[in-house]
């Protein structure tokens, strides 16, 4: 870990060192040339406002009257800023004053610093979960991952109203070897919708979604485990077999929920490798001597 320290801090050195460098080999007539075009156009007390801050709202598509507009709005939202600020320092409680100055350096303090530690986080952290930790998570963890909605594996088609071929499509859809499923990819071009992947788990709602003439309320009619539907309305025919379901209350699925568990894992890694470089830090500190703490007086 502190391994890692040290090359970042000195990557940081090296990269001040090269800046440092370019700034020396720059010409003092070229420094100063930078600091004469750097025109104050707005002034509230003793703070101005330079060309450089309003340059970036300045594009090419910009009309003078538009470039104009935008720079007098920006302005004089810049001096009733500093105005407020200005007054606030004035009229405000000391202690309030006070309070908000601290709020504004722990904030600036938070910011760095996390900046800092998930800089480390990208560089350090293994993001690889294998298997064996997604299952043993699971495993120990299952009675968490209650089902909210209901799951099936299901495969379906929806035809055209007058599509020629249904029932060879049902029987296939029904049946399902490899030679059924040859001649579905071989027709598929022709309808509207398909969904052959039966052993992924997908939400009711979703099918229901896919399948118009279902509903919340009808789909324990038609979406049951092993079941055979066919539903037509005024746009098509929807043909589908269920393979499995699981419902509310069930234990989801290890596939299912891969994904949560896998980020799951990845949160606690980090927060523990967060700990473990908090106090690495401040172990390296104290032998140092950058960090000591001081006995008080009773």
């Amino acid at each position: 870990m502190m391994f890692l320290l040290a090359r970042h801090i000195s990557k940081i050195f090296s990269l001040l060192f090269v800046v440092a460098l370019l700034l020396l080999g720059a010409s003092c007539d070229g420094l100063w040339k930078k600091e004469k075009e750097n025109k104050a156009i707005a002034r509230v007390g003793d703070v101005y406002l330079y060309e450089e801050d309003i340059a970036p709202l300045i594009t090419d598509i910009m009309s003078k009257e538009d470039s104009a507009s935008v720079v007098s709005n920006f302005i004089n939202t810049w001096a009733s800023k500093q105005l407020l600020l200005s007054k606030s320092k004035i009229n405000l409680p000391v202690d309030k004053l006070a309070e908000f100055d601290k709020l504004v350096d722990d904030y600036r303090i938070d910011l760095y610093t996390r900046a800092y530690k998930e800089a480390l986080v990208q560089q350090a952290l293994d993001t690889t979960v294998n298997e064996e930790e997604l299952y043993a998570f699971y495993e120990n963890e299952k009675e968490n991952f209650k089902l909210q909605e209901k799951l099936l594996m299901i495969r379906f088609v929806e035809l055209p109203p007058q599509f020629l071929k249904k029932d060879a499509v049902a029987d296939r859809l029904r049946r399902f070897n490899k030679r059924d499923k040859a001649y579905l990819d071989s027709v598929s071009v022709q309808f509207r919708k398909l969904n052959l992947n039966d052993s992924v788990w997908v939400k009711v709602s979703r099918v229901v979604k896919e399948i118009p003439p279902l509903s919340l309320e009808n789909e324990d009619q038609y979406l049951k485990k092993s079941q055979f539907f066919e539903i037509q309305d005024s746009l098509g025919v929807y043909l589908g077999k269920v393979i499995d379901v699981l419902n509310v209350n069930d234990v989801a699925p290890l596939p299912f929920i891969r994904p949560t568990i896998r980020q799951v894992l990845l949160n606690r890694r980090r927060l523990d490798y967060m700990r473990k470089l908090e106090t690495e830090i401040i172990d390296e500190a104290v032998k140092e001597k950058e960090f000591e703490i001081y006995e008080q007086d009773e």
